[in-house]
């Protein structure tokens, strides 16, 4: 399914998958936005702390199961493994997309 996602989702997602930090920061802009477990992290040095902070503890790899799209927004439905509690789990990440690059990542069940 990651085909049919642009270029930024698509690389973002094989990034994580091969738990690699640089690749995975490269697809968001310098003033981005990420919410993950309620909490936000902006810009791209809070956005690293992040990523490698989740990589370390969680080890996730995700398979994309579904994609909706709403304008700028891209609700992807993915079955994330890793190393947590009720792995695996469908998780609901919800992109902003402007000029080609993630402003905003929203994480949840």
């Amino acid at each position: 399914m990651t085909a049919n996602l642009p270029q930024p989702l698509a690389d973002y997602f094989a990034a994580k998958n091969r738990h690699d930090i640089d690749a995975m920061l490269v697809p968001f802009s310098s003033d981005a936005t990420v919410k993950d477990e309620g909490e936000p992290h902006r810009g791209s040095v809070a956005i690293r702390g992040w990523m490698e902070a989740t990589t370390r503890k969680y080890r996730v790899s995700v398979e994309v199961a579904d994609v909706t799209v709403n304008g700028d927004k891209w609700r992807i439905a993915g079955i994330v493994s890793g190393n947590f509690p009720g792995s695996p789990a469908t998780l609901h990440y919800v992109f902003t997309l402007a000029d080609d690059r993630i402003a905003r990542l929203e994480i949840g069940a």
